[in-house]
């Protein structure tokens, strides 16, 4: 991870307990759209299993912060209330708040958000990712690199930015 760190000692919440959503099954094919709510985006973000899209997968239990052993829930740099979704529109937006205004790890934080709303939700979702209003010094800087889609894609080309959201997205097994 990062030697120097910018929040050497981060106030460390508990994770919240979850019920077992229950499933559905689907009256039809692979192409049959099922709606979602924001606590099924943050169970993709945050949960150790998923069930959604007629069919069923493992998740990740906690996307980990950049620089601690923490996970972004413990941290409460997102919560369930952070997260929005309109889908008849087809729309997510995922608001985190970084430990300190500024955090130099805010971009990695939002890609990594947005790599695993993009590896897990189906493609007719826009995502949308921002730091929360006031929670940052370079907040609008932030929320346009986040979401520019040619700025994203030439951040995944880096090999050395992909291994790092990629070691953030590893499971962990608690």
């Amino acid at each position: 991870m990062v030697t120097g760190l910018i929040n050497a000692n981060p106030i460390i919440y508990e994770k919240k307990q979850r019920q077992q959503r229950s499933t559905q099954s689907l009256q039809g094919d692979e192409y049959t759209v099922e709606p979602i709510d924001h606590l099924e985006v943050f169970d993709i973000l945050f949960a150790n299993f998923h069930f959604c899209f007629a069919f069923t997968f493992i998740g990740y239990r906690d996307i980990k912060d950049p620089e601690h052993p923490y996970s972004l829930e413990e941290l409460k740099v997102i919560t369930e209330e952070a997260v929005e979704v309109n889908d008849q529109n087809s729309y997510v937006r995922v608001t985190f708040t970084p430990t300190v205004e500024h955090c130099s790890m805010a971009t990695i934080i939002g890609l990594c958000l947005r790599v695993k709303l993009l590896r897990s939700l189906p493609s007719r979702y826009k995502v949308d990712i921002r730091v929360a209003p006031g929670s940052h010094a370079t907040e609008a800087a932030v929320n346009k690199q986040l979401n520019d889609k040619e700025r994203v894609a030439a951040a995944l080309e880096n090999p050395n930015l992909v291994d790092m959201v990629d070691e953030c997205l590893a499971p962990s097994y608690e």
